[in-house]
């Protein structure tokens, strides 16, 4: 039932995430402070992607790259903030949700485990029950051979006598 719940709440937690972003590119171009931090932060990120398309499709890198002007600056660098955010918040989801299917996944390994220790006691206590019914089956065969025996004994001794018997009164 928690499932669900967690889903929804994932959902609405990557769905709040953007209007938060938003923000947060606003307030990064109203600061001045704040404002020209990200303006070489933008200006970086505009060099490297540059000089990596160029390689990309094999353009010349040793070109002089422009740098972007102070508003488009401030813009790239409020996308970017907005972007790592989302994305911060993305993976963040995704590692709770890992987590929480990896401790899912270990109960019910630790409860396959119990139910596997719980069978193979039941086997260990039918083994000794059989082997118990085992000795019981030869001593009882033992029993049963001697009375057997005693028993054609006991017939032979009484047919001799009967023989010795007849033998006599004739």
């Amino acid at each position: 039932m928690s499932l669900p719940f967690m889903k929804l709440g994932t959902l609405a937690l990557r769905t709040l995430s953007k209007p938060i972003a938003n923000r947060l590119k606003k307030e990064a171009a109203i600061n001045p402070k704040f404002r020209t931090s990200i303006i070489g932060i933008a200006q970086a990120n505009h060099w490297l992607t540059t000089t990596v398309q160029r390689r990309i499709y094999g353009r010349a890198t040793n070109v002089e790259i422009r740098p972007l002007n102070e508003e488009r600056a401030v813009q790239v660098a409020g996308d970017l903030i907005g972007e790592l955010f989302v994305f911060t918040v993305a993976g963040a989801v995704v590692i709770f949700e890992v987590q929480r299917s990896a401790r899912s996944e270990a109960k019910k390994e630790e409860i396959r485990k119990q139910e596997i220790e719980v069978m193979k006691q039941r086997d260990e206590e039918l083994a000794q029950q059989v082997e118990l019914l085992k000795q019981k089956l030869n001593q009882l065969e033992q029993v049963t051979k001697q009375n057997v025996l005693a028993r054609f004994l006991n017939l032979e001794n009484g047919q001799t006598k009967d023989v010795k018997t007849a033998v006599s009164s004739s």
